[in-house]
């Protein structure tokens, strides 16, 4: 017991954030909840960046009850490829990618053949609520099948590598790079498998991985080394998901982008309860920069300041950039 208390003091005097500290200091506090739809809902998200101008990928049509589903020939129409997903799953799960056209049947990203009428199981399933929050009747987005920049080609399997940023109060304070493997079936989600890859807030330079809670520096089906690697425009990145602050209102929140080959940094979806294994894919804990933040905050409300997006990204980058990794 003893031994177990001493892990836990030296993880805290590290910063390291537990779920209880991240539930009751950040998500309760800074989330108010009648603002939960504007980012539980992907439909809903994305209609608010739409509004202001933020890029996201294009939605093709929304299937709200069992008679719409007649409409999904009208929706794709002549696409080979597109996206099915929950409007309000969590987890990657539910979603089903369809990467082109076989004969009278499709296939998907991991190159399985699947038939119209299993995507239309599909989409039913998802309107019972199968892959919603809460179990709860949901709608169907089927939306841009994002192809991601070829940068990724080397250090990715299948799927789509995404980018999060956590944000606190328009501040960006954390950033990991998630990676598809084979053993997540090519989603980008670390509960099945993916891997979770620091990123240097200052520069978009990759660090090192976090793979199954283990730390790794190569992809284990490429092998490729996952570290070092420049995201390209990274500050546009930084920008955006500073900019989500105003966007839905939510003060702690994670910023799920993508970099697709065409149409550059889009909004993938927001989350109002970011999970924490971020800290381990960058070896540092929030808990220290979310203090810095709100200190920041705290003199400015003293100077009756507000800053924009773009002084928020500046702030973070020279306070969280370059910072020696500390050993978790």
């Amino acid at each position: 017991m003893l031994g177990l208390w001493k892990t836990w003091k030296a993880l805290e005097a590290k910063g390291i954030m537990g779920i209880n500290r991240r539930n009751a200091d950040y998500v309760l506090k800074y989330n108010k909840r009648h603002l939960y739809p504007i980012v539980d809902d992907k439909i809903i998200t994305k209609q608010r960046a739409i509004e202001a101008g933020i890029h996201v990928p294009e939605m093709y049509g929304v299937i709200s009850t069992e008679k719409e589903i007649d409409n999904l020939d009208k929706i794709i129409g002549e696409r080979s490829d597109f996206v099915v997903k929950p409007a309000q799953g969590a987890g990657g799960d539910g979603i089903l990618v369809i990467a082109d056209r076989f004969e009278d049947r499709f296939k998907t990203v991991s190159g399985k053949i699947v038939s119209h009428s299993e995507i239309e199981q599909q989409i039913s399933s998802i309107l019972s609520g199968l892959y919603s929050l809460g179990g709860h009747r949901d709608r169907a987005l089927i939306e841009y099948r994002v192809t991601p920049d070829s940068i990724f080609k080397s250090i990715s399997y299948e799927g789509v590598p995404d980018i999060r940023i956590i944000v606190l109060m328009g501040y960006p304070v954390m950033a990991m790079l998630r990676l598809p493997t084979r053993q997540s079936g090519g989603k980008a989600n670390l509960h099945q498998g993916a891997i979770g890859v620091g990123v240097d807030l200052a520069t978009g330079v990759t660090l090192r991985g976090t793979w199954l809670n283990n730390k790794i520096s190569k992809h284990p089906d490429t092998t490729n080394a996952v570290d070092g690697v420049q995201l390209p425009n990274w500050d546009g990145f930084m920008k955006l998901a500073a900019g989500c602050y105003e966007l839905c209102g939510l003060g702690y929140i994670g910023v799920d982008m993508v970099l697709d080959q065409d149409k550059g940094p889009l909004i993938l979806e927001l989350n109002a309860r970011p999970g924490l294994n971020i800290q381990i894919a960058n070896d540092c804990g929030l808990t220290h920069r979310a203090h810095a933040v709100e200190a920041r905050l705290e003199e400015l409300a003293a100077k009756g300041i507000q800053e924009n997006a773009e002084e928020r990204t500046r702030f973070s980058q020279e306070l969280f950039g370059h910072i020696p990794a500390v050993e978790i």
